[in-house]
């Protein structure tokens, strides 16, 4: 079992900025390493594999270069990493900043790693190719809405916030079932008292959530059209042409590498692939803010074509000061 930080004694917690993709998590927290000294730990599961640049709006070498930038570039994307992974790792970085008389920033979406690092994790069973080639075999002649019933079947908490359509994560629930006899849900459990809800009650989470829907889709659909125009279909070819690479690995599983995939596989057509990329871009963004709502204690930081990164940084700087960084 992975245990939490918790509140580090002598002083703040990290401070973290989540939000949904898109959002301008990465601006606002290179706006705030211009005010105080911070380095950033990076909490997304796609920035960790290597080779994956364009599809993952992984920041710049310039970028790195001016602020440390951690658990990017860590893994090869024939290995995955896990939550379990992250919030290890994640410990370990965080002593180290502080350790150093820096911020430690935690910045992006994957908010499993959060809950990873804030409340504890069962380890969960890896990946495993047989298991998951046969349930994709039962999904292809049944269809994702009957897997999703029996999913229902086994593990009703987990079903039940998952959408009927959602492939990704129906398997894996039921790969978890078959390989440990046991529902998702029972091991996804909070393990510490002192966990995420100090960190929130303390002021040091900061969502950045959209006042107009619309603003964020419109900046969704924008960013997959600089993905496709930086390069993101050749991104992909080079990485099927490795030969070690499947569809089913997490890395190839992540919102538009998917998408392309599938379109150089020959299993969706062309034509679509813009309108799939940004859909399945947009159904993450949902399942990211539906997630941060369930946290009342965050703070929230409203976000739209106004919100200059450098003004929002300034409103983070002040919790870094009332908590004595």
């Amino acid at each position: 079992m992975v245990t939490s930080t918790g509140t580090e004694r002598g002083g703040p917690p990290p401070l973290c900025i989540a939000g949904p993709t898109a959002s301008g998590k990465s601006a606002v927290a290179l706006a705030l390493a211009e005010c105080v000294p911070t380095e950033i730990v990076s909490v997304d599961s796609a920035l960790v594999y290597r080779g994956m640049d364009i599809g993952t709006a992984k920041p710049t070498a310039a970028e790195r270069a001016a602020v440390p930038h951690h658990l990017i570039d860590i893994r090869d994307p024939a290995t995955p990493y896990s939550a379990a992974e992250f919030a290890r790792d994640a410990r370990r970085l965080i002593t180290g900043i502080r350790a150093r008389g820096r911020l430690p920033v935690l910045v992006g979406g994957t908010m499993l790693y959060f809950k990873a690092l804030w409340d504890g994790l069962d380890e969960l069973p890896p990946a495993d190719a047989a298991v998951r080639r046969q349930i994709e075999e039962r999904a292809a002649r049944e269809g994702w809405p009957a897997l999703h019933a029996e999913l229902a079947r086994v593990d009703a908490v987990t079903a039940a916030r998952l959408a009927p359509g959602d492939s990704q994560r129906i398997q894996r629930a039921l790969e978890v079932w078959q390989l440990t006899g046991r529902p998702m849900s029972a091991l996804h459990t909070t393990k510490s008292r002192a966990s995420g809800a100090d960190w929130v009650s303390a002021g040091g989470l900061f969502s950045l959530e959209p006042a107009d829907r619309a603003w964020l889709h419109a900046r969704i659909a924008r960013r997959f059209d600089d993905m496709l125009a930086g390069g993101l279909l050749d991104e992909v070819h080079a990485l099927r042409a490795r030969g070690d690479l499947t569809a089913d690995m997490p890395s190839m599983r992540c919102v538009g590498y998917r998408q392309v995939w599938d379109t150089l596989d020959g299993r969706a057509p062309a034509e679509t692939l813009r309108e799939r990329g940004i859909a399945a871009t947009r159904q993450l963004a949902k399942r990211q803010l539906t997630w941060l709502r369930s946290l009342p204690a965050r703070q929230v930081v409203p976000v739209d074509d106004r919100a200059v990164p450098a003004v929002l940084a300034q409103r983070l700087l002040k919790w870094t000061v009332q908590s004595n960084f």
